[in-house]
């Protein structure tokens, strides 16, 4: 599964102390929050959480955190930030070696009161003294931005080791409340949390959905978006699907309506994946990203890695011909390599606001001369047409006003995510390199020029500038907002 080629494919060093709680709101508080998407203290400026899920807490070495930059009119501000782990007052759990708290997230407003929270899927975390892991952490939104949270509790599956190892959330029956979805490794596997989730954390029902009995596909992660412009939220759901003795990796759609979720197609298979209307028509198309770059023997004789564009339309997918591109697709910077691992990570934003979402590829293995895995980052343009190789630009470490030299594995473009921090209707481009300085990590911030992202003025900062632990930490591993 993705999650362990990513652990094997790292570096590692020494861990260090990360405390709790740093009281910082976040800005100021306003009278009504914006209800605004990835905006945790509602003023109306998106906000970044950061995970370190390798972070030591309390002396518990892996035991994970997560720290939170808020935005402002003038983009992320490092001065307002928080750090969120199971040591935070009012976060339930306390720290665990291992836990990894953090390497599981995603946002919604999970109680309806305007403000965005924020969801922790603590996969591994043991439940008492029995042999069942895995816990879903939400943690709420309020004009002092995330403070406490609660483990999701009720109605649970009966058997649900680890839950929260995929977490997504969305509108998936198309009342007007959110609800959550959960991975797990139980029979069911996806289940489906209807919304509103109360402060106490009990969810108005749920449903349990057997993915591989259904469709073939083994669950392994979870995408939500709306495909088909209907009131209902859809979900992709990214996996393996058996075939001889080889588990190639398998996507199928599952369309939101009314009546809950229900399987609707099969799509490209790969690790990540993003929807987004790139073509700007009213429908979400679905981007998906396989470092590998299936070929008939994958997972063994990857070419470098590809992104696959299946479109969306009323019917939900489109019969248009998907659209595959890789390193050699014209217009795109380099060229694709064995081992650059283009696809590895995506996210997807206007970042010229011309209506049209670009996406934004993270290839992990891309090599710097000599250097190996140095890793860089793509942004694709949506148009008219769909997404493009057209005017693409490439960024790593070594690209002219970028902070940094690109070295052996610090895989820059680990995680990448495309955000409108300062709501000027153009969104900045954050990217982490989890395995920069053997495995603390760092996150790098682009901004948004007039047509593109723009490596001047990018700055850089690892766990230490907003109040996380130095050393071990994968500090940058998972962004989300």
């Amino acid at each position: 599964m993705r999650h362990h080629l990513r652990a094997a494919l790292s570096t590692t060093a020494s861990a260090a102390l990360v405390g709790g709680l740093l009281l910082a709101t976040g800005g100021s508080a306003v009278a009504a929050p914006s209800g605004l998407p990835g905006d945790f203290n509602g003023d109306g400026y998106r906000d970044l959480a950061i995970a370190a899920p390798l972070g030591k807490v309390d002396g518990r070495a892996g035991a994970g955190y997560v720290a939170v930059v808020y935005g402002t009119k003038n983009g992320l501000d490092k001065s307002k930030r928080a750090i969120i782990s199971q040591a935070t007052p009012g976060v339930p759990g306390v720290p665990e070696k291992d836990d990894h708290f953090g390497d599981r997230l995603t946002t919604g407003d999970l109680d309806g009161d305007g403000h965005t929270d924020l969801v922790v899927g603590v996969h591994r975390e043991r439940i008492g003294n029995t042999d069942s892991f895995g816990v879903v952490t939400v943690v709420w939104g309020g004009s002092r931005g995330l403070t406490s949270g609660v483990d999701l509790s009720s109605p649970l599956p009966t058997h649900r080791n680890a839950i929260g190892w995929g977490v997504a959330t969305g509108d998936f029956d198309g009342d007007g409340r959110v609800d959550l979805a959960a991975l797990s490794s139980s029979s069911t596997g996806l289940n489906v949390f209807k919304g509103p989730i109360s402060r106490s954390g009990k969810a108005a029902g749920r449903t349990g959905i057997d993915t591989s009995r259904q469709t073939g596909v083994s669950a392994d992660k979870i995408v939500a978006g709306n495909v088909n412009g209907d009131r209902a939220t859809d979900l992709l759901v990214m996996g393996q699907q058996q075939s001889g003795d080889q588990f190639p990796t398998r996507s199928v759609l599952y369309k939101g309506s009314t009546t809950g979720l229900t399987s609707s197609g099969k799509v490209a298979g790969g690790y990540e994946a993003v929807i987004a209307d790139v073509n700007k028509d009213g429908y979400g198309d679905i981007v998906t990203g396989n470092f590998m770059e299936k070929a008939a023997d994958e997972p063994h004789g990857g070419r470098g890695g590809a992104i696959t564009v299946t479109y969306g339309s009323a019917a939900g997918l489109s019969t248009r011909t998907p659209v595959r591109i890789t390193q050699d697709t014209a217009g795109v910077p380099g060229s694709a390599t064995p081992g650059d691992r283009f696809g590895w990570s995506l996210s997807a934003g206007d970042t010229n606001g011309d209506g049209h979402a670009d996406v934004a590829v993270g290839a992990t293995g891309e090599a710097t001369g000599s250097r190996k895995a140095t890793g860089s980052v793509t942004v694709l343009h949506g148009s008219t047409g769909g997404l493009t190789g057209s005017g693409a630009k490439t960024f790593t470490q070594n690209t002219a006003g970028v902070p940094g030299t690109g070295e052996s594995h610090d895989q820059f473009g680990a995680s990448v995510k495309l955000v409108d921090s300062d709501a000027n209707r153009r969104a900045e481009l954050v990217v982490g390199a989890f395995a920069e300085n053997d495995g603390a990590g760092s996150v790098w911030l682009f901004p948004a020029g007039r047509s593109s992202i723009t490596a001047t003025g990018s700055t850089s900062f690892g766990a230490g500038s907003v109040g996380g632990a130095t050393g071990l930490s994968y500090f940058g591993e998972v962004l989300a907002g």
